[in-house]
């Protein structure tokens, strides 16, 4: 099951009306948005407070920010198999380019390219689907003829080509549609000559029901059948993506070396152990060290973590984040990490599906220092971490808000019209303005600190009985949880809110959103296939649905011929919210999964096309990017004297110096020069 990551979607452009206020933050002049294509916009991140880190810890840093990067092309061989070369051609094409640059074409061709770079690949970061380029075959023919780099290269261009214009090739990384061979019809590099079929029978062998410490079976490797049997091909050092975990063994062995202390030292070198070894149970080892090590200040996140991107839910698609703790904002959060027994103990499910016993719930706020792979440009704003089930049971969970990243994102949503657009009530947008923020952090603290780390499992269930449905129905869980306890009387007494309030304009957020606000990142006449969107509609949907009788929520229609979502009674909402969450724990704990996928396919997949179009509309004239990621800060070490030090030699590194790029392109470039490794 997947529990680690909570994506920031159009949550925030309503949550962006409440501006934080952070003094330590100095956001005169600095330019947020660096650049905006087709659906996207590129943001910078600021890093405050990383000049307050000592200087071993900066060493640290610097030494899991270069690993961060190293494993970059592992990420684009995942999503799908032509992902490199194809990157690869289109950068030689770009850089040798001597035409005019305002050629529409050329354009067309250059936006192409920037959107590939910031998917990883030719599919969309988000829906999954395949871009359509805007050029022609042709166009894209003559480039190639010019560009010296490629002549002689026909069968790389004839392999390449259909990839990116045939629309029926490779339509989708992660088809999830009911009813379909989801193996063969994804284009993902996660199966090789495989069956659906083949591929649950062959990790259904591998169980063994009496292991009460089971590895999450496939999560580094590669399922292929060859001449008739079917293998594993892993990925470690000396295996597949060998050159790639090369580089990340070598800078994360530095990184050791500057580790803060024993624990996470020894962290450190687990992890590098399980590159090397591709053991699944060196992988338990590492996780472990990890969770139980909560005085290091600087932390990280290296590996093949989440697998939302398999459609079956094994391969882990590869990660990393590099950051540090904000000791300030991670108060609140200790606050919801001392109560979890309680929140456990009150939650609405039932009884038989409660922890006696919460163990080792860790929560804090961080300040993001660099981002890699699955987790770069487009990031989570939260983590939750490990994923294994028993480890979660018997060691508990590390959660993560990543707080200089929402503030980014709310920088940029301050004023750009969305909630004018949207928001029907005066109240309801003085809410979004007054806590809205608040409520998104709180949400996001509880979804990933609690809500993940909430419930049991029933005897004799093993936790992937929800197969392609419970990335979706784990998102609504964690979901459910944080809304349920956003407007519980808790919070008030804890003092980590001033009032209900805060829970009006997160409920109002989490409700709009489900309902109409994601759909600004639905193609016209498709429906909903990502995990996280379907949770959000699922829930809006069900509680829309089940709340007619007493009108708990309604569209309403003014005389501006527009559709607004309002609602009318908040505390029977909270009760809604409840009654699902109730549902959903039981579907889990018990592994049903009929009820599972009915619930998902009835109120989390089909878009109504009506709304869906007057939203497209509306939203098409604000002129905002749907989706937003992110340039990284570039860390430099120099010596005693300001010049730069050899990284290599960590004797001569007097200073790690912080820089701010604002060039989306040159990064990306940059990237694939010094960090292309496959």
């Amino acid at each position: 099951m997947k529990k680690g990551v909570l994506i920031c979607a159009a949550l925030l452009l309503t949550a962006g009306c409440g501006r934080q206020n952070d003094d330590k933050m100095d956001v005169q002049d600095f330019k947020w948005q660096i650049d905006r294509f087709d659906d996207v916009k590129v943001l910078r991140y600021q890093v405050p407070d990383f000049d307050s880190l000592s200087l071993r810890q900066k060493k640290l840093v610097y030494y899991l920010s270069q690993a961060a990067l190293c494993g970059r092309d592992i990420l684009y061989d995942q999503k799908f198999a032509l992902n490199l070369p194809i990157r690869k051609t289109l950068e030689e094409i770009y850089l040798s380019y001597g035409g005019d640059n305002n050629d529409p074409r050329f354009k067309a061709f250059e936006k192409y390219l920037k959107k590939v770079w910031f998917a990883n690949g030719i599919h969309h970061h988000y829906s999954n689907d395949k871009f359509v380029p805007g050029f022609t075959e042709s166009y894209f023919d003559s480039l190639a003829a010019s560009t010296p780099s490629l002549n002689g290269k026909e069968e790389l261009l004839a392999l390449i080509k259909p990839a990116i214009f045939d629309p029926e090739l490779y339509r989708s990384t992660c088809d999830q549609s009911d009813g379909i061979d989801m193996v063969t019809s994804s284009a993902n590099n996660y199966y090789d000559g495989v069956t659906q079929k083949e591929a649950e029978e062959y990790y259904a062998s591998l169980v063994d029901s009496t292991d009460p410490r089971p590895v999450m079976a496939g999560l580094n490797s590669r399922l292929v059948k060859r001449d008739g049997k079917i293998y594993e091909e892993v990925w470690r050092l000396d295996g597949t993506y060998s050159p790639a975990i090369e580089k990340i063994t070598y800078w994360l062995e530095k990184a050791a070396t500057v580790a803060e202390n024993p624990a996470q030292k020894a962290t450190i070198e687990a992890l590098v152990s399980y590159y090397k070894s591709g053991d699944l149970k060196e992988f338990d080892r590492y996780s472990i060290l990890w969770l139980e090590d909560g005085d290091s200040q600087v932390d990280f996140v290296n590996g093949f973590i989440e697998s939302y991107g398999d459609p079956l839910g094994y391969k882990g698609s590869w990660e990393a984040n590099v950051n540090f703790k904000n000791i300030e904002a991670t108060k609140r959060t200790e606050v919801l990490s001392r109560n979890a027994q309680w929140f456990e103990d009150n939650s609405p499910v039932d009884s038989a599906y409660k922890k006696e016993e919460v163990k080792g719930v860790s929560a804090k706020v961080i300040t993001v220092a660099q981002l890699g792979g699955d987790a770069y440009p487009a990031t989570p704003i939260g983590i939750n971490l490990p994923n294994s089930d028993w480890i979660r049971r018997d060691h508990g969970s590390k959660s993560v808000t990543i707080q200089n990243i929402t503030h980014a994102y709310n920088e940029v949503a301050e004023g750009n019209g969305f909630a004018d657009e949207f928001t029907l009530r005066d109240e309801d947008k003085e809410l979004a303005r007054k806590y809205g923020a608040l409520a998104g952090d709180l949400h996001t603290d509880m979804h990933e600190c609690l809500g993940h780390g909430s419930g049991k499992l029933a005897p004799g269930i093993k936790g992937d009985e929800l197969k392609n449905y419970g990335s979706t129905l784990e998102e609504a869980r964690a979901d459910l949880f944080a809304l349920y306890y956003l407007g519980d009387d808790k919070l008030v007494e804890l003092g980590i809110v001033p009032n209900k309030d805060v829970m009006k304009a997160g409920y109002y957020n989490a409700i709009f959103n489900g309902i109409m606000g994601q759909l600004t990142r639905i193609e016209p006449g498709k429906n909903i296939a990502e995990a996280h969107m379907r949770d959000r509609q699922l829930i809006a949907r069900w509680c829309y649905e089940h709340g007619k009788d007493d009108n708990v929520i309604e569209f309403v229609i003014p005389e501006n011929g527009k559709k607004y979502v309002v609602i009318n009674d908040y505390d029977k909402l909270r009760d809604l919210f409840g009654e699902l969450l109730r549902e959903v724990q039981r579907i889990k704990s018990e592994g049903d999964f009929e009820a599972g996928r009915r619930l998902v396919e009835d109120y989390g997949v089909t878009v109504d096309p009506e709304l869906h179009n007057e939203v497209l509309e509306r939203f098409a004239k604000l002129d905002i990017a749907p989706y937003s990621g992110f340039v990284n800060p570039v860390f430099t070490p120099v010596d005693k004297d300001g010049k730069i030090a050899d990284p290599e030699k960590e004797e001569q590194i007097a200073d790690i110096k912080i820089s701010y790029p604002d060039d989306y392109t040159e990064q990306m470039l940059g990237y694939s020069r010094n960090y292309s490794f496959l």
